[in-house]
Order: C-alpha cells, then structure tokens, then sequence
C-alpha cells in the first residue's frame, strides 16, 4: 500500500546527512605526547611518521593555539579564544600509517583507516583531516584498476557507501560522491549528494531499487534531482523508470513525499481492466487509514462502467500479549447486461470475516474468540473480484463467537456464552444459535476418601451438573435478520446430571454403571387438532403453536464391561519377520431407555366413508420444539464391539541397530452391533465396521463399512428373516467406503533437512475450503510464492539448471459403495491429485486436477506458472476446466512490500452464466 511505504521513504535521505559535529579536525599529537611542544621541537617533528597503533586522546587546541599560549606574557588577555573543533574523544587508526603534515597543517590515515567521534564512525581506504580548509575527506584505494575499501559511514542505524566524501566544518556544507544506502529493503544510489546547511541536502542522478545487485540492478527508478528537507518533505523532480538500463514510458512529472516517522495515511493504487459484461473497471482501489498503533483500517471499492461496484473494508488489530485478529466487511451490486435489454438482471452479495484470538496468556481464567465466516451462499460463486478456487467450492459456511470463564475452586465451574451459525450454500438454508449458554460443574465423588485413591464401586460414584440454554432460528439467505427471522425462534435449555461409577470384575473386566438424568425447558409448545372445514371442507390437520413454559422429565441406565487381551507370536530372532502381536479389546454394553409415551396423545382423524373407523395418529405436544420430543418406545438393547489392532516387529535394514523395527499391520480394525431386547421384529442392528491400514510412510488406507444380516423381500424391502436362511450369504454389504490420502516431498528422501513447509492457503481456508491445494490456490494480488528475504537468484554463480529438484505430490481417492436395495452400485469414486515442480531455481510449475469416474468427466484443474525474476515475480494461473468454468489471471510485479503498488494484473472472469 502506498500510504503504508510512505515512511520508508524518510530513511531513505536521512542516511545520506552528515551530522556536523563529526567533521571538525585538528593536528593530532603523537600517541604517548601529552605536554605541549615549543616551536622548535615542532619543527623537528615535521614529515615524521607515526607508529603504526591505534591513538585515543582528548584534543586540545591546535598547534598554533598552543603556541601562542606559551609565548604570551599577558595573563589577562582580552582577546576571547577560538572555539574547539572537538571536544570529545577521538578514536583514529591508519594500518600502514598516520602521516602528520605539521607544515600544511594535514593529517593523512592509510590503508583501513578509521576515525570515530561520538555515535559517528568513518572507514575508507584514505582519510585527510585538513585544518586549513577545514575539510575532512575520505575515499578508497585505488590499486591496479581496482577500486577498494570505499568510504563507510555510520551514524547510529544508518549507513552510507560512497565513493568518495567532503566535509567543511566552519560553514558545515557537505559533498558525497556515488553514495549507496539501504533502509528497509530500499536501495538508493545518488551520484552527487550536497548538504547545504541543517534543513537542506541536495541529491542529483538518484536511482532507487529494491534489488540487491547494485552495481548492475535489473530495474531502478531514476530521478534527475531531488531536494531533501529533514523531517518534512522530499521533492524530485522528473522520474522514470529503467529495466535493463533501458527508460521506459512509466514516470511522474515530479513527486512529492510527507516525511513522518509513523505510518502514514496514503491512497491505494487500483487495478485498471476491463470485463465483456460490465465494461471498463477500477478494482482494489481504495485508502489507507492508521488509525493508531494497535489498529489499522484499508477501505477498498471496485468499479464497473455498467454500474457494478464493490466496497470492502479491511481492519486489522494486535496487542501484544493480550490478543489479534482481522475483519473484512465485502459487499457487492452485480449488474448484468444493460438496463432494457432481456437478460438484464441486478442482485447484491456480501460476506462478513472476522477472527480473533486471545494470547493464552493473557488471562487462564477467561477467553474469548472469534470465528465468523457467513453472508450470501452465492458470494464466492458470483463475486466479481474473486479468484480463488477452492472457496468457489465450499458448500458450508460457519461461524462461532464465544467467551468462556473458569471459577476455580471445589468444585470448578466453567460457563462459556456463545453463538454459532451454519449455513450450507447450497440449499441457502441457515441456522443460527444467539445465544448459546453452557454451563458445567466439574466432578463431585461424595463418598471418595480425603487421602489414597479411591476404590470399589461405592468411592468411585460421581455425579456432575451440565445446563445447555440455547435460542435457535431457522431461516434462508432472504430472510436473514428481517422479522420472519425471528418469528421462527425456538428457545429452550437441557438440564442433565450423570451419575456413574467405575470398579474392577474379577480383577480383570473393567466395569462402569451410568445413569442419566435430563430436564428439559421450551419455550413454546405445539398442539394439533382436525378442522373438518379446512382444505375445501375435507378436513385437514391444523397444528397451533403455543407460546409459553413446559418441560420434560427423562432418564436412562447404561452399563458396559470391557477388557484387553494380548496375544504374541515369534517366529525367531534370524527371519526378518521376527514378531506379531495381536491386540483385541471386547466390551459389551447393556443400555435400557424406557417410554415416555405419557407426553404423548391422540388425534383421531375421521375418514369419508362411516363403515371406515376414523384414523387415530399419536403426536406429542413436543415435536418441532428446540430439542424433539422424548422417546415413546420402550428399548432395551445389548451392545457389543471388537477392536482389533495388529503389530509387528522386523529387522532393520540398517546392519548396527540393535533392536528390530516396531510396525502397525492393521490399525483399529473395530466391529459393533447391538441386539434390542424389545423388539418385536429385526432385533439384530447391521454390523459396522471400521479399519486403517498403514501401507507406507504418510499412506494410509481407511475403510468403513456396513454388514445386514437381513433379507430382502421381492420390492427391496427389509423382512424379518435372516439373509442366510433366504438363500443367501451370513451378511449382506449394504454401504462401504474407502478413502485415501498420500501426500510426499523431495524433502521425504533428505535426512539432513525436514519438510518445514507450510502449504496452507489462508484465503482458501479461513473461508471454509480445503488446507491443501487439491482445488488449486488463490489467486490473491501480489501474493506469489517468491517472497522477500529468499534468495531472489541474484547469485552470479548459481546454475541455471537445478540438478537437485524440489517437488511435492499429493493424492487424495474415495471411492463409495452403495447396496441398501440391491442397487449395487458406485454411487460416488473420484481421484484427485496435485504437484508442485521447481524446473530450475527461478521456474516452478504445478497442476491441480481430478477425475470423477462416477460422471466420467474431469474435475477442477488448475495450472500454475510462477517465475522469479530476481526483484520482481511473475505468475500465471490458468483453470481450464473447473464448476465455475474456465479463467485465468496473470500478474507480475515488485516483489518488495515497499513498491508493492507497481504490478500489473489480468484476469479472466468466470461466466457466471453458464
């Protein structure tokens, strides 16, 4: 952002001043001469040349000041003396010598030469005080052709690399010669830099560039003169910009720069295009606004010539140690077509964004967080500025606010207020909770000893409290927030209390009893009654709601018992298959629900013909409330399961390991069941299955499934009769998945540097898609993978092939079965993939792509370009087959954050039409 850079600009000229205290000089004396010479001994002392260490003294006058204080008779001299030139310490080194010119009044340091005063500090190859002109000069060494130790200067944290520099003390007026700088990833090379006095610096042929390769930079921006005022302004003149030493048309007249030392309100540069249905457009185009240290705002519109336009709004906020977050409002007016013509349609959409998290730190006790994700379903379908795939795919949007508070004590109390939201953006169907209030009581054993642990059955008895309160709506995308919302309202809270124990059975069974007692609380009721007159006078059933308090008391019993047992097998230290260890943990539950058929009651509906008894259908008074009504069937059910898992130990490949390698053969092979007791017919519940196997590092095969032990009859309809007795197998598979997902790196095969890559595309994930790039990445301005601080390739000695070459894949199948009615069928089976290529260190290719064998027809596929042009980068992201039909978009620009506003961008939109 411009107005973000603007202070990068005040440290750009700051370095090139030269504060005037550092530049008054004088004769300086031999390191161990601490009395003042005569005259004679001066003499004696000229053309001698120093030792070669380094000297620290404490000035005094010059030499002629001094003698003429030795020679003078007069006490009381009414001539007022000349001010020092220094009157601090001064610390000077010359490697090969200092040479004191007493005759000509000079003083020459060589050959790493330094001089610091005060926060300054000089090092070149030659420095000359001269106390007759008043000037220090510093510049390199010049030696066979060569051009080395040239001048440094630094004063506190800027620093200067000139050619050459010239200082005047008296009238502190100032020359630099091909000086170079660096603030903040900005390199400027000025040619001529003059300081007039304290407010003024004049600077002549300046470049500016954010490349590092300063003596031959890809690009700069050249500017014939410039005037610098410190702390306030920067004025130039005519400015172009340069690629390759060739000018360009691209330049200002003259600019102007505000110098602050803060962030700096600024203008945000859009993106000019055009599109075939809305004309010529302004995109992204907007104001900054540094609202203070903690809080900044950018506002930001788009435009369309047929009158589409969008507005966003962009706040992000920190506070160390206490909390961050960021919140984007976007809103956009679709216009298609002409007003007049058929196909002529107008709509809005918007979508609201805001995280915020707390440092954890910051309060234990307390916390509150944000994640809010909702708007119009349509919004990353039919948004005219957006380019990300991934959230063009995402069917559901969710948000939760929510702060939690913890009271410590015995018992600890937690409370946590929240509201949630759901909206599937497909089916515009959303449901809000505002609020939500869950409360909880920790854990109370009321008969546990003060000291030991607790034992049996009778210390083990604890109970807790839980309270869940919550206001729901159901409602569409056209309703939200108009008062048909809120006529829907259900309001209603749970209470429940579990009371439970845990004890050993023959010291091996693990057993636990549960009990549960819930009280539930609504708001309003519903009551339904036959009016003979409705429908036409044939009578209908007419449901009233009735608004007002009722609850419901329910309770239920569980009870498990559960064990693990081991079973090993060797089959000898010399094989390479040398153990197998199977682990199977059975459990077996007893669950007893009973009817709470006295909240229930009966309608009879009469029939048209009298011989007919009228019809008599059972409702409760609950239905369609918050949480349903309580169960009317009396159940009483055995449930069973079986966990398998199946390990293995193999020799190491490795000849001097010591101990043979641990593998996972079979992972979580689980079955259940369950057998209801009072049931009448079909007792038995399908037979679920659920297993992982590890195949090979990060692959990993899940499988689930679903086995009925019934038969069908001749319409597909389940009977009471086994499938087995019926001619067929001992199970029928009525539903099966599986699923995988293998993701490897060229960083896999190197032992010596991890994977520490992170591939999460933030745009794509915070708006509810996928944390990977199977659905391509998005395609945000001046985002690219090329970022500053990388090696940008500016390495004269890299190759231009890169043998070793970093790449990733990633493979993701399901495939699922379907057999409830003998369909037998693949009812969904899709493959996607994606790769990431580094062809050489400056090109990287990757794909994103899909098949779907259930439609035969391939899925979204994106390809992506990227090439780094040292300073600047270039992509190209094409998705030539996709659900929101093909599009492009290419961008190239300034790598650096500082110049981040020159870049230029095209795309090509979707047609939403199709």
């Amino acid at each position: 952002m411009l107005g973000k850079q603007r202070c990068s600009y005040i440290l750009i000229y700051i370095v090139l001043f030269i504060n005037s205290a550092f530049l008054y000089a004088q004769d300086l004396p031999n390191k161990n001469e601490v009395n003042i010479p005569s005259s004679t001994e001066t003499e004696a002392e000229e053309n001698t040349e120093t030792k070669q260490d380094t000297t620290t003294v404490n000035l005094q006058p010059t030499i002629t000041e001094r003698l003429e204080i030795v020679n003078d008779t007069v006490k009381n001299d009414s001539i007022q003396k000349k001010p020092e030139f220094l009157t601090g310490v001064v610390d000077y080194y010359g490697e090969d010598y200092i040479f004191m010119d007493q005759e000509n009044q000079k003083v020459y340091m060589y050959n790493q030469a330094y001089i610091v005063y005060e926060d300054m500090r000089i090092d070149a190859g030659l420095i000359v005080l001269d106390y007759n002109t008043n000037e220090v000069f510093a510049k390199g060494i010049d030696s066979a052709g060569t051009y080395t130790q040239r001048p440094v200067f630094v004063q506190a944290q800027n620093r200067v690399e000139p050619d050459s520099m010239k200082f005047n003390t008296k009238t502190e007026k100032a020359i630099v010669y091909n000086s170079r700088t660096e603030q903040n990833g900005f390199n400027v090379l000025a040619q001529v830099t003059k300081k007039e006095n304290d407010s003024v610096v004049y600077l002549k042929n300046v470049r500016f560039t954010t490349s590092t390769n300063l003596d031959d930079p890809e690009y700069y921006f050249y500017t014939r003169k410039a005037k610098f005022v410190p702390k306030k302004k920067i004025v130039t003149g005519l400015t172009n910009m340069y690629i390759a030493d060739v000018p360009t048309p691209l330049g200002l007249p003259f600019a102007y720069f505000p110098l602050t030392e803060d962030r700096a309100a600024g203008f945000i540069i859009p993106s000019i295009g055009d599109n075939n249905n809305r004309g010529f457009f302004f995109q992204n185009g907007g104001y900054y606004f540094p609202i203070s240290d903690y809080v900044d705002l950018a506002v930001l519109g788009d435009y369309y010539t047929n009158g589409s336009f969008g507005l966003r709004g962009e706040v992000a906020y920190a506070l160390r140690y206490k909390y961050r977050g960021n919140l984007n409002i976007r809103y956009e007016s679709l216009i298609d077509s002409e007003r007049g013509f058929p196909d002529f349609s107008q709509s809005s959409v918007y979508n609201i964004r805001w995280n915020h998290s707390q440092d954890a730190k910051a309060n234990p006790s307390s916390r509150f967080s944000a994640s809010v994700n909702l708007g119009s379903s349509r919004y990353f379908r039919q948004s005219i500025n957006q380019t990300n795939n991934g959230s063009g795919l995402v069917n559901t949007l969710s948000s939760s606010v929510s702060y939690a508070k913890t009271f410590e004590g015995e018992p600890q109390v937690n409370v946590a207020i929240a509201a949630t939201h759901t909206q599937n953006t497909n089916t515009q169907e959303i449901n809000m909770s505002l609020p939500n209030i869950n409360a909880s009581v920790s854990r109370i054993f009321p008969f546990a000893p003060k000291t030991g642990t607790k034992k049996g059955i009778l210390q083990n008895i604890n109970f807790q409290y839980d309270v869940t309160a919550e206001n729901r709506f159901q409602t569409t995308d056209s309703l939200f927030f108009k008062p048909e919302m809120f006529e829907t309202a259900q309001l209603g809270a749970r209470h429940s209390i579990p009371v439970s124990t845990n004890f050993k059975l023959l010291k091996y069974l693990s057993t636990s009893l549960t009990t549960n007692l819930q009280e539930t609380w609504v708001g309003q009721t519903t009551n339904q009654t036959f009016d003979a007159d409705a429908n036409d006078g044939d009578g209908a059933v007419v449901t009233d709601t009735i608004r007002g308090f009722d609850r419901y008391f329910t309770y239920n019993f569980s009870t498990s018992l559960g064990t693990t047992f081991y079973g090993t097998f060797n089959f000898g230290e010399d094989v390479k298959f040398q153990k197998l260890r199977h682990v199977v943990r059975p459990s077996v539950s007893y669950n007893i629900n009973p009817a709470f058929d006295h909240y229930y009651e009966e309608l009879q509906i009469p029939t048209a013909d009298p011989d007919v008894a009228a019809e008599v259908v059972q409702f409760s008074r609950f239905e369609n409330t918050l949480y349903g009504a309580p169960g009317a069937v009396y159940s009483s059910n055995i449930g069973m399961s079986l966990s398998n898992t199946f390990e293995a130990k193999v020799r190491e490949k490795d000849t001097t390991a010591t101990e043979p390698k641990k593998i996972v053969l079979l992972n979580n092979l689980n079955f259940s069941t369950a057998y209801n007791l009072a049931g009448d017919s079909l007792p038995w519940s399908p037979l679920r299955f659920t297993g992982n196997i590890p195949v090979v590092d990060k692959l990993d095969v899940n499988f689930t499934g679903s086995l009925d032990p019934y038969a069908l009859d001749n319409n597909n309809n389940k009977i009471d009769k086994f499938n087995i007795n019926n001619g067929g197998s001992l199970f029928r598979l009525t539903n099966g998945n599986v699923s995988l997902n293998y993701s490897f790196s060229s960083r896999d095969f190197e032992t010596d540097n991890p994977d520490t890559t992170n591939r999460l595309n933030d745009e794509t994930f915070a708006n509810g898609g996928r944390p990977d790039d199977l659905f391509g990445t998005g395609d945000d301005v001046g985002d690219t993978s090329f970022r500053e601080g990388q090696d940008n390739g500016n390495n004269l000695n890299k190759e231009w092939y890169n043998y070793d070459i970093p790449w990733d894949f990633r493979l993701a199948y399901t495939i699922t079965y379907n057999n409830t009615r003998r369909q037998n069928e693949i009812s969904s089976q899709s493959l996607m993939f994606s790769s990431n290529v580094e062809l050489a260190p400056r090109w990287q290719v990757g794909i994103s792509s899909g098949y779907d064998f259930t439609n035969k027809g391939v899925t979204l596929t994106q390809l992506r370009f990227q090439r780094d042009l040292e300073s600047w980068t270039m992509s190209f992201n094409w998705t030539p087959i996709g659900a929101l039909n093909t599009a492009w978009y290419f961008f190239i620009g300034i790598k650096s954050s500082v110049l981040s506003d020159i870049k230029y961008d095209k795309r090509r939109e979707p047609d939403r039409n199709l």
